[in-house]
């Protein structure tokens, strides 16, 4: 014969073993708004988890779209690098100023510099 739980213990005090006696009505009260403050609480955690979850969820999405700009705009300055230094090797190719032996003789801080527009 299986004894029930220890007098006093919280098994004992949540379930109702036969053979106890009855509690008393504000027993059964106070039970009763325990049971709805824990169940509104546990709405409560559920709301406040699943409105974290959305607001993460979120930032994800905003996250992701700044990547994609922002791999478009490597993508794109990548290839405008490359653009100028095709332009630049055209242009070595013409300058009068690289091309001339005498203005590797002057000492200028920058020989391309004088090439550039004022």
């Amino acid at each position: 014969m299986s004894q029930g739980p220890p007098a006093g213990s919280v098994l004992q005090r949540s379930v109702a073993v036969p053979g106890n006696q009855p509690q008393s009505p504000e027993d059964e009260d106070r039970k009763v708004r325990r049971r709805e403050k824990n169940r509104v609480a546990a709405q409560r955690s559920r709301r406040k988890q699943t409105q974290k979850a959305d607001k993460l969820h979120e930032e994800y999405e905003c996250l992701e779209q700044e990547n994609a700009a922002l791999r478009r705009e490597i993508t794109k300055l990548r290839e405008e690098l490359r653009h100028l230094g095709e332009a630049l090797k055209d242009h070595e190719k013409v300058c009068p100023l690289l091309l001339c032996p005498m203005n590797f003789v002057q000492v200028r801080p920058d020989p391309v510099a004088s090439c550039l527009p004022r």
